[in-house]
């Protein structure tokens, strides 16, 4: 990927256990590879490490 293909990555944390999702790394052994954008991560995921629903999640600047 070219360097602006990389541009405005985002990270998001879970407010129940601080979990970091980030967009650019994806989630590759959940089946979201990497650079997958937040929005695109379906409604009924859940946070890997507590099971918290997507909407317990914030965006965060890292």
């Amino acid at each position: 990927m070219s360097d602006a293909a990389n541009a405005g990555f985002r990270s998001w944390m879970c407010l129940i256990c601080g979990w970091i999702y980030n967009e650019e790394e994806g989630l590759p052994d959940e089946g979201i590879p990497p650079g997958t954008r937040w929005e695109d991560i379906p409604i009924n995921w859940t946070c890997p490490e507590c099971g918290a629903r997507k909407e317990d999640f914030e965006m965060v600047e890292i």
